[in-house]
C-alpha cells in the first residue's frame, strides 16, 4: 500500500464530518416534502444530537487542550484546531436550526392551529388569569428560587436544565445593590402547558414564560430589574480507571454523580439579554464567549418532541407503523422447532422485533432448555427482555447475562437492569477490563432427544424492543453447529480468559475483525489487479478508520467499484483523482435510523456477505467486543442483497457526498421516486398477504397496508 493513502489531506476530520450529518437531519425540517409534524420532530432530533455531541465529542476535546495533547487527527488538526472549527461550525448550525423554526415552522403551526404564545406579553387577559391562577396552584409550590448573596454561594446548574437568571433588587434598601438570583424551571411539570384559545385551536405556552411573569412572587420586597433563561452544557465524558476500581459497578455509580459538575462547555442564553446578567453566568460558569450561544427563541429545541406529541395533530404526521409479522413465526408456536428447519433472517422495525422476545421467553419456560447466555448494551425502560431472563433463572436455568455498565448516558438504567437480574439469580458480569461489550448475541442451549442443541441469535441491534420499532436492524436465528461453537466460545472468552485460537463462522473484535476487513478488502483488489470483475458495498452508521479507508483507497486505485452507504460520520473522500474516483458514498436520512451494518464482497463471483454491530471505526474494530457474522444461506444472501440494492436505488431519501465533502440530494430528473424505507414497508407487508393467500392463514393486517395494496 502507497504511503500515499495515509496523507491527512484525503480525510475529513471526524467531528466536522458529524456536523455536517447533523446538517442532513436539519435538512429534513426544512424540506417541505416532509410532513408539518415530521419536520418538527426532525429539528427536535437535532438538537438532541447536538447536547450530545457538546457532552461527549466537545468535552473530549476540550480535556485533551486542557492536557496539552497536541498530536494531530487523521484530517491533520490538533484538539485546539478542531474546537475553533467546531465553535464556527455549530453557531452556524444553531443559527439555522432557529431560522428554521422562527421563520417556517413557528408560522405553519399556527395555520394548521397550533399556536405557540411565544412572549408572555402577548397572552390575552383571559390566557393571563389562567396562567397566573396555574403559576399559583401548580407550579409555586414546586421552585426553589436560589438567592446569591455573601452567605449563600452561587448555586449548582445542573447539566441540561433550564434555568431563569434574574437580576433583583431589594425595596427596603435605598441604595440596594443589584443581586443574583436563579431558578431551575421544574423538569418535572409540563413544560408545554395549555392554556384558553380561539375555537378550534390549540394554544400552547412554555413553562418557562409562566414562570418569568410570576417570578416577582418568589422574590417578595424585592424588584426584578430583569430575567432571562439560561442553559448549560457539561463534559458527561466518564473516566473510569477499571484496572483500579475494586467494584466496577460502584465506581461507574460514582462517576455517573460527578457528571453534574462536569466542565461548563456550552452556555446558551436568550438573544438581548441584560449585560450584567450574562457577566455574572459567565464569570461563575467559567464559560469563553466562543462558548456561549445566543438563542433567538425557545432555549432547548428537544422540547420540540413534545409538541409533536399533541394529539389532534395526526394528518400532519406519518401514519403509525406496524411492524409486519415474520414469515413463518407464528405466535404460540415452538421457535425452536422453526430455527431447527432454516435460518431465519429478520429485518426490523419493517419485520416485528417481537420473535426475538418469544425467543428469549420460551427459552426461560422450556423444561428442556438448560441455559441462557445473552449480551446486553442497551435495553428499554421496562424490558421484557429482562422480564425473560429473570422468570428463566427463577425456573432454574442457568442464566449468563453482560450487561455493558459503560453504554453511554445508559449507564444508570444498565445499573438497574444488572442489580435485578442478580437478585433473581442470574450470573450477572460486566464484561472485558478496558472494553466495551457491543456485540448483540443470544445462546440458548437445549437439551434434545439427539442431544444439546445449541440456538443462536446474532444481530446489528440492541435488544432494546422500542428501539427496533425506529432502528433499522438485521437479526439471524440459526442452530447450526458452527455457530453454537462459536457463540459458546464467545461467552466463555467475556466470562473469563478463554481466548479460542480460531473461529468457525464469527468474526470478533477487538483481535480478529479489523485484519479480516483488510483481508476481504485486499482480496478485492488482487482480483481487479488480474482485470477480474470485482465490487465492495458496505452499509454503516460511521466510517473513520484510517487504515481501513487507506485499504479502500488502494482497493478503488486498483479497480474496485466500491458503493458505502454510511448514515453519519465519513472521513473518506470521493472524487480523488486515481484514488477514490471509484468510490461512491451515500447517507439515508428518513423516517426510521438507519443502523444495520452490511458488509457485501463480490470474492470473484463467490458473493460473501456478512452482517455484524461493528462499524468501521477505531472504537468498534479496537477496542470494542463486537460481532461480524456471515449470512450463508443462498436465499437469504439474496434477500440482504435486495436491501443494499434498494438503498442504492433511494432517490427520496439519499444524499451524495460529492468531492467537496458536501452532501446533495439526488437528482430525480429522468429517475424514478424511490424511498427504500416505504418500500421495505410495503414489501414486508406485501409478503405477509402473499402467504396469507397462500395458506388461508388468518393474519392480522392493518388497514393502512390494506388500503394502500
Amino acid at each position: 500500500m502507497k504511503n500515499d493513502y495515509l496523507d491527512s489531506s484525503y480525510y475529513y476530520n471526524r467531528e466536522l464530518s458529524w456536523i455536517s450529518f447533523n446538517k442532513r437531519v436539519l435538512n429534513e425540517a426544512r424540506d417541505k416534502n416532509n410532513l408539518l409534524f415530521e419536520r418538527l420532530k426532525f429539528l427536535s432530533i437535532t438538537a438532541s444530537n447536538l447536547d450530545e455531541f457538546f457532552m461527549v465529542r466537545v468535552a473530549s476535546l476540550k480535556d485533551m487542550v486542557n492536557a496539552g495533547y497536541k498530536k494531530k487527527d487523521i484530517a491533520g488538526m490538533t484538539p485546539t484546531q478542531q474546537l475553533e472549527r467546531i465553535n464556527e461550525e455549530t453557531h452556524e448550525l444553531v443559527n439555522l436550526q432557529y431560522r428554521t423554526y422562527n421563520r417556517s415552522l413557528y408560522s405553519l403551526l399556527s395555520q394548521q392551529g397550533l399556536c405557540i404564545v411565544a412572549r408572555r406579553e402577548e397572552l390575552t387577559k383571559e390566557q393571563a388569569d389562567y396562567v397566573d391562577r396555574y403559576f399559583e396552584e401548580a407550579v409555586y409550590p414546586v421552585l426553589t428560587p436560589m438567592a446569591v448573596d455573601s452567605s449563600r454561594p452561587f448555586p449548582l446548574i445542573r447539566n441540561k436544565t433550564l434555568n431563569i437568571g434574574a437580576l433583583i433588587k431589594n425595596r427596603k434598601k435605598e441604595k440596594g445593590e443589584v443581586e443574583f438570583a436563579t431558578v431551575q424551571v421544574p423538569n418535572v411539570l409540563p413544560r408545554v402547558v395549555k392554556i384558553p384559545g380561539k375555537e378550534g385551536q390549540v394554544t400552547v405556552i412554555f413553562l418557562e414564560e409562566i414562570i418569568e411573569r410570576n417570578i416577582g412572587k418568589l422574590f417578595l420586597n424585592y424588584d426584578i430589574v430583569s430575567t432571562y433563561p439560561f442553559r448549560i452544557m457539561r463534559n458527561a465524558d466518564l473516566s473510569i480507571e477499571e484496572d483500579e476500581a475494586e467494584d466496577l459497578l460502584k465506581e461507574i455509580e460514582k462517576q455517573i454523580k460527578k457528571r453534574q459538575w462536569g466542565q461548563v462547555i456550552r452556555l446558551e442564553v436568550e438573544a438581548g439579554i441584560d449585560k450584567k446578567l450574562l457577566k455574572i453566568l459567565k464569570e461563575e460558569l467559567e464559560v469563553e464567549e466562543e462558548e456561549i450561544y445566543y438563542i433567538d427563541g425557545p432555549l432547548d429545541l428537544t422540547v420540540l418532541m413534545k409538541l409533536y406529541s399533541l394529539e389532534g395533530f395526526e394528518i400532519h404526521k406519518e401514519k403509525k407503523h406496524q411492524p409486519a409479522p415474520v414469515p413463518g413465526l407464528s405466535e404460540g408456536e415452538s421457535i425452536f422447532e422453526e430455527i431447527q428447519k432454516r435460518d431465519i433472517l429478520m429485518h426490523h422495525p419493517y419485520q416485528s422485533f417481537q420473535p426475538v422476545v418469544d425467543f428469549i421467553r420460551q427459552a426461560s419456560r422450556d423444561p428442556q432448555v438448560l441455559a441462557i447466555k445473552q449480551t446486553l448494551y442497551r435495553v428499554s425502560g421496562n424490558s421484557p427482555i429482562i422480564a425473560a431472563l429473570a422468570t428463566a433463572a427463577e425456573n432454574g436455568k442457568q442464566v449468563t447475562v453482560l450487561v455493558e455498565l459503560k453504554a453511554r448516558f445508559d449507564e444508570e438504567n444498565n445499573i438497574v437492569w444488572a442489580k435485578k437480574l442478580e437478585q433473581a439469580g442470574c450470573h450477572v458480569i460486566y464484561g472485558l477490563v478496558g472494553l466495551k461489550t457491543h456485540s448483540k448475541i443470544t445462546l440458548v442451549v437445549r437439551k434434545e432427544e439427539d442431544g444439546i442443541r445449541r440456538y443462536v441469535h446474532l444481530g446489528t441491534g440492541n435488544y432494546n424492543d422500542a428501539t427496533a420499532k425506529l432502528y433499522t436492524d438485521i437479526g439471524l436465528f440459526t442452530c447450526k453447529e458452527a455457530f453454537g461453537e462459536d457463540a459458546t466460545a464467545v461467552f466463555n472468552m467475556l466470562s473469563g480468559y478463554s481466548e479460542p485460537l480460531s473461529w468457525n463462522k464469527l468474526v470478533v473484535a477487538p483481535l480478529w475483525l479489523k485484519d479480516k476487513f483488510l483481508y476481504w478488502i485486499g482480496r478485492e483488489k488482487e482480483n481487479a489487479l488480474k482485470g477480474e470483475p470485482a465490487k465492495i458495498i458496505a452499509k454503516m452508521n460511521s466510517l473513520c478508520d484510517r487504515d481501513i479507508i487507506a485499504a479502500l483507497y488502494d482497493a478503488a486505485a486498483a479497480g474496485v467499484q466500491i458503493e458505502l452507504i454510511v448514515r453519519g460520520i465519513c472521513s473518506l473522500k470521493v472524487g480523488i483523482e486515481g484514488i477514490s474516483d471509484r468510490i461512491k458514498v451515500r447517507s439515508i436520512i428518513g423516517q426510521f435510523l438507519e443502523h444495520s451494518r452490511i458488509f457485501y464482497f463480490y470474492n470473484g463471483g463467490k458473493e460473501e456477505v456478512y452482517c455484524g454491530s461493528a462499524d468501521w471505526m477505531p472504537r468498534n474494530l479496537e477496542r470494542r467486543v463486537e460481532i461480524v457474522f456471515p449470512i450463508e444461506e443462498e436465499k437469504l444472501k439474496e434477500n440482504i442483497l435486495h436491501i443494499l440494492h434498494c438503498e442504492l436505488r433511494d432517490t427520496l431519501k439519499a444524499s451524495m457526498m460529492t468531492k467537496e465533502g458536501s452532501y446533495e440530494k439526488i437528482d430525480r430528473r429522468g429517475k424514478e421516486t424511490y424511498s427504500s424505507q416505504e418500500g421495505f414497508v410495503m414489501e414486508a407487508w406485501e409478503e405477509i398477504i402473499r402467504l396469507k393467500e397462500e395458506t388461508n392463514q388468518r393474519v392480522f393486517i392493518p388497514a393502512v397496508h390494506l388500503e394502500e395494496e
